[in-house]
């Protein structure tokens, strides 16, 4: 699957979910699922908690964190020189 067909799969409804990036048909956060893999929550623990949901959808929400990620910069401490 592409990257344009996987973003696609996300949707930003102002009317819902307070505007947050959400998977189309859903109203399950990208971040949350950001957020689980993250802590390193295998996919198919993810896809057995969120049964609607496949792994196609959590590829999007990667594929929407890469967009991000070169869109905005998060402040992070830097590394002290050595």
């Amino acid at each position: 699957m592409t990257r344009e067909e996987l973003l696609q799969r996300i949707w930003i409804d102002p009317q819902r979910c307070f505007g947050k990036p959400c998977i189309r048909g859903h109203r399950i956060w990208v971040s949350l699922i950001l957020d689980l893999l993250a802590t390193g929550m295998p996919v198919a623990e993810i896809l057995e908690d969120y049964p609607g949901l496949t792994e196609s959808d959590i590829h999007a929400c990667i594929a929407y964190g890469a967009e991000m990620s070169r869109e905005r910069y998060v402040s992070v401490p830097l590394e002290p020189a050595a």
